[in-house]
């Protein structure tokens, strides 16, 4: 019994998915400054040689205004003052070139860290449970790899070490200002004070709007992914402008997001720049009567001057860098929802009770056998309900209902996509769940889709993509079994022929015996075949059904079907009805219950 699970997929019922909008991931914690900086782990060493030499070259900026003062009052006294022009030249140079190293290795870091993330971000989504892919939007799984990613680039690296730095440098001018003329410092904290503070006040809410335009931005590459991968129908029931219609409507919305925090963004640069000039102005003014009034020396004046200047742009970073964290802890939020998403190890059960020695299989071993199965993919509402049946070895045997009888459930849980509520199902004798592990019980099995979905690149490339080492001699066995002989025959390159964007420079029945090689490459016990002839002609069907039985002369075939040549090929065949076995026979012994269900 296995109902004690989180139901199928290890979910609670009723859990949110996520963003209400989208429908999207958005269950992981809200990303905080910590996660920005956990992000870095791996490359902290880099971080803080690149920190250090930013820290450098802050420190020799400092020393700038101090050597310019030495060398004014130098200068007045009548002194030599060679040495502290000389002195300055070649601080100047060495902070440029300190500063250059450290800004490159700030570059190759953040990039390397992007490059884990993404990493990661893959990893995750390709073992998602499968209920998670028939509820999220691939399009917006794919926008959270590359575009939240290169928003959070900066963030995770350059704006992180850019707030250190830029605090030491304005920390440190600050200091040295404040031993340089108090007076004067309480003038320019006042104006900059003021002004800061207002700016971070409207800066609060660009986060928010950030993490909205991307959400925006993920259902419109959502909607567009659908669109384009439906083309041909949207042509043919002239449904372009609906589409349209319906992509523009989130990116209209990811344009007014993206315009309400450029909108607060916007304020930083001429709020500091207002911060920056009324300082100054007030410096000269008051700084002016101090000198007059001999309160002050003019060096120290200018000194102080150049503080205000050279601290002045590190200050507009920090406001700057604080709107940049905003987005950057927006993409991490999008980044952090998928890849704390369970995978498919967390959620299916690891076997209790794996055999140290197996006993041996003998004829008389079913291929698969289902014994009292229920499952359902939501709470009270079952797919299956007390199914049992047994496929003998090197048989071909049909499922036949109507549609939502749930026999690609059965499938779904022979492949461990999913595991049964309560009940057993035995592959060879042994228990998928119990005694078998995923990746044991898959390669154990061949599975034919009824789409046949085919990926871009050559027809070598597709059939060999279960076993990549396979011999020429192996994927010959493959393409005749499958019937794609004369094909490869008439093409010139042969198998390093293109196929295409999801196989569309082939025919439907070309794809359809492109996958049956695949799948029969790697000589699976079992091959799962969901409608195998659906797409092909009557001559080509009628080449099929002899391959198929050729076929199980090296593996058992269960086969989806509704077409009548198929159900009448196979040994046996099992009737569904609303989620139960209704007949077992040969095709003569159902024909009637058969034709019933057909009729439906």
């Amino acid at each position: 019994m296995l109902s004690s699970r989180r139901g199928a997929e290890g979910e609670s019922p009723g859990e949110s998915d996520g963003h209400p909008a989208t429908g999207e991931p958005g269950g992981a914690p809200r990303a905080g400054w910590r996660d920005l900086v956990r992000s870095t782990h791996g490359h902290r060493a880099v971080l803080v040689r690149a920190m250090v030499l930013s820290l450098a070259g802050g420190a020799l900026g400092l020393a700038q205004p101090l050597l310019a003062n030495g060398t004014i009052d130098a200068f007045s006294r009548g002194g030599a003052y060679g040495g502290w022009l000389t002195l300055l030249a070649a601080v100047f140079i060495a902070e440029a070139a300190v500063s250059a190293v450290a800004h490159y290795l700030l570059e190759r870091t953040s990039d390397g860290i992007v490059l884990g993330l993404r990493r990661r971000i893959v990893d995750r989504m390709l073992r998602l449970p499968m209920s998670r892919y028939r509820r999220h939007r691939l399009g917006d799984l794919i926008t959270r790899v590359a575009g939240d990613t290169t928003v959070l680039r900066d963030a995770l690296a350059y704006d992180l070490v850019e707030v250190t730095v830029s605090s030491f440098v304005t920390v440190g001018g600050i200091a040295l200002m404040i031993w340089l003329d108090p007076v004067l410092f309480l003038v320019v904290a006042g104006i900059v004070g003021v002004t800061g503070g207002l700016t971070l006040l409207l800066l609060r809410g660009i986060r928010r709007s950030v993490e909205d335009a991307q959400d925006s931005l993920g259902g419109m590459s959502a909607e567009l992914e659908r669109a384009l991968s439906a083309i041909r129908t949207i042509r043919v029931l002239r449904a372009e402008d609906r589409e349209r219609d319906r992509i523009v409507r989130l990116a209209d919305k990811a344009y007014r997001d993206s315009v309400a925090a450029a909108r607060r963004n916007a304020i930083v640069e001429p709020a500091m720049t207002l911060a920056v000039h009324g300082s100054m102005i007030a410096v000269l003014v008051v700084g002016g009567l101090r000198v007059a009034g001999g309160e002050a020396s003019l060096a120290e004046l200018v000194g102080f001057l150049l503080y205000v200047t050279y601290i002045a742009e590190p200050m507009a970073g920090l406001f700057e860098v604080f709107a940049m964290l905003q987005r950057g802890l927006a993409a991490l939020q999008r980044i952090e929802d998928v890849a704390q998403l369970p995978t498919e190890a967390d959620v299916l059960a690891d076997p209790v009770a794996r055999p140290v020695n197996r006993p041996p299989v003998d004829a008389r071993t079913p291929a698969i056998a289902f014994h009292h199965v229920d499952f359902a993919y939501e709470p009270d509402r079952p797919v299956l309900r007390d199914v049992s049946f047994t496929v003998p070895r090197h048989s071909q045997v049909a499922l036949v209902g109507a549609s939502g009888a749930g026999k690609s459930t059965i499938f779904a849980l022979i492949a461990r996509f999913y595991e049964p509520t309560d009940g057993r199902i035995l592959l060879d004798g042994q228990d998928v769940v119990r005694q078998m592990g995923v990746d044991e019980c898959r390669a154990a099995i061949g599975l034919v889709e009824q789409s046949a979905p085919i990926m871009h690149g050559t027809l070598r490339e597709n059939i060999t993509y279960g076993k990549p080492e396979a011999t020429g001699t192996e994927i010959r066995r493959a393409v005749e079994l499958a019937g794609l002989a004369d094909l490869l025959d008439r093409l010139p390159a042969g198998l390093d022929t293109p196929v295409g964007e999801h196989g569309d420079l082939l025919s439907g029945g070309e794809r359809q015996r492109v996958a049956i090689a695949r799948a029969l490459l790697p000589r699976p016990q079992l091959l799962l075949m969901d409608e195998p002839s659906a797409h092909l002609d009557p001559t080509n069907e009628a080449v099929l059904l002899s391959t198929l039985r050729h076929i199980t002369t090296e593996c058992t075939l269960l086969v989806i079907a509704h077409r009548a040549a198929t159900i009448e090929a196979a040994d046996r065949v099992i009737v569904l009805a609303e989620g139960r076995v209704a007949a077992m026979g040969s095709h003569d012994e159902v024909a009637d219950l058969i034709r019933a269900v057909h009729a439906r």
